[in-house]
């Protein structure tokens, strides 16, 4: 049996025990839905945000509360002089109780008219960052699951290129005992065992690893996992020039959103703090009950009250704690511009990484489909010539090691190509579930 023919039949014997049933990208995906702690942490905090605009509205809203008391006196009075006769001495015990409603309206109170502004923006911004969690849902899961095919993808061919090795090490033992090769072939061979076994070692252990990574995402230990089959395209970018991604990743991509809206939160909030400085003009009411049943006099009395009024109030000094705040804010503010100017390069970096990631990753591909063919005539060619003496045991193991090698690096590259597609289009803003079936569509 060639070598060629042994890798094949090797690896069909592999994908001969994967069932039927195994899970693909999708199921994946939607299983990290529901299980993923940054995923859930993130809806967590989008519902948290959404109180902001209820607590903004708050601020324009009236207040009323209610206020109630009763208490118990007992007292002693003795009083003395030319007048005492007027007053009852002794002890004298009686109850007391009262309520009140207040009501307080703003009026004009400009720092919370802006407070109200940044609720709505605070409601945007927390959709923003759902929306970002979302799409990095989605890279992240993609990039655990190739991680898990390509790491067990180096496992069979490990397993493969052992078995082919052995073939190689058990012929260049036979050929030395008849004398037909010297002790090097066998020494040659058997280093390469060894070492492809150390290598297959290490492939089952990175393995586990990058399952326990996929585990981390769904909660549940993975099982089989569907791979790349014969329905796995190579496709340029749509569009394909560079700025156009460009252009639509600074208009929708949720990063970029999200730095905006905290520059106008920012920008906002140096008003609020300016706005300290204002008066204000509330209006307020209040009414109240108030009832004794005894006192000094001995006699009981409930009243009533009830006030309108206008509330006006300017704050002239506190400390320079206003000031203080404005300057605060104000640093605030040119950080938060700052910080969006340095989110904007990265989206931009983000998108030329994965553009080129896609454009080169199809160039690459294709390569190495090119040299994979040819890696297999290479090894074909040298065991040949070994049959007739003119290629050595050597040589075979080179060629070997390079089919596999190559095997491997086109692996790595189908799995980069498509990493880097989903990679674009969350740069630019425009992933979804969709393109996770597109890709879902290319494993068996």
């Amino acid at each position: 049996m060639t070598t060629t023919k042994l890798f094949l039949f090797t690896l069909a014997a592999l994908g001969a025990t994967l069932p039927v049933d195994a899970a693909d990208l999708l199921e994946t995906y939607r299983a990290a839905q529901s299980q993923d702690a940054v995923f859930a942490a993130a809806r967590a905090a989008q519902r948290a945000g959404l109180e902001k605009l209820p607590q903004g509205r708050s601020l324009l809203l009236p207040s009323v509360n209610l206020g109630a008391n009763g208490t118990f006196n007992d007292s002693s009075n003795q009083y003395s002089g030319a007048n005492a006769a007027f007053y009852p001495s002794g002890a004298t015990r009686y109850n007391t109780r009262s309520y009140g409603v207040n009501l307080t309206q703003p009026l004009y109170r400009q720092q919370n008219r802006v407070a109200y502004t940044e609720a709505g923006l605070q409601v945007a911004q927390a959709d923003a960052q759902l929306r970002a969690a979302e799409q990095d849902l989605v890279v992240r899961v993609a990039q655990a699951y190739f991680d898990v095919l390509i790491a067990r993808d180096s496992v069979q061919l490990a397993g493969a290129q052992k078995a082919a090795i052995t073939e190689q090490l058990d012929q260049a033992k036979r050929n030395f005992e008849v004398g037909a090769a010297t002790i090097t072939d066998t020494l040659e061979a058997q280093a390469r065992h060894d070492l492809v076994g150390a290598q297959e070692i290490a492939a089952q252990s990175n393995l586990e690893i990058k399952k326990r990574a996929l585990q981390q995402l769904t909660n549940a230990a993975p099982g089989d996992l569907r791979q790349l089959g014969q329905q796995f395209k190579l496709e340029a970018p749509q569009p394909a020039e560079m700025e156009k991604w460009v252009e639509q990743a600074q208009r929708r991509n949720p990063q970029l959103a999200v730095a905006q809206l905290a520059a106008e939160l920012a920008e906002k909030e140096t008003a609020r703090n300016r706005g300290e400085h204002s008066p204000t003009l509330d209006l307020v009411a209040s009414y109240s009950e108030n009832y004794a049943s005894g006192g000094i006099t001995g006699v009981a009395s409930d009243g009533r009250s009830t006030s309108v009024g206008v509330q006006f109030n300017m704050p002239l000094y506190q400390g320079g704690a206003i000031q203080s705040r404005v300057r605060e804010a104000e640093a605030n503010r040119d950080r938060a511009k700052d910080e969006l100017e340095n989110t904007r390069r990265n989206v931009i970096l983000q998108v030329h990484q994965a553009y080129l990631g896609v454009v080169d990753g199809t160039a690459q591909v294709k390569a190495l489909q090119q040299a994979l063919k040819s890696s297999e005539s290479l090894l074909e060619a040298s065991k040949l010539g070994q049959e007739v003496g003119v290629r050595t045991n050597l040589d075979v193991l080179n060629a070997q090691q390079q089919l596999y090698s190559t095997r491997r690096d086109l692996y790595q590259a189908e799995y980069s190509y498509l990493a880097s597609q989903l990679k674009l289009k969350a740069a630019a803003g425009t992933l979804a579930e969709d393109d996770l079936a597109r890709v879902n569509q290319a494993l068996y």
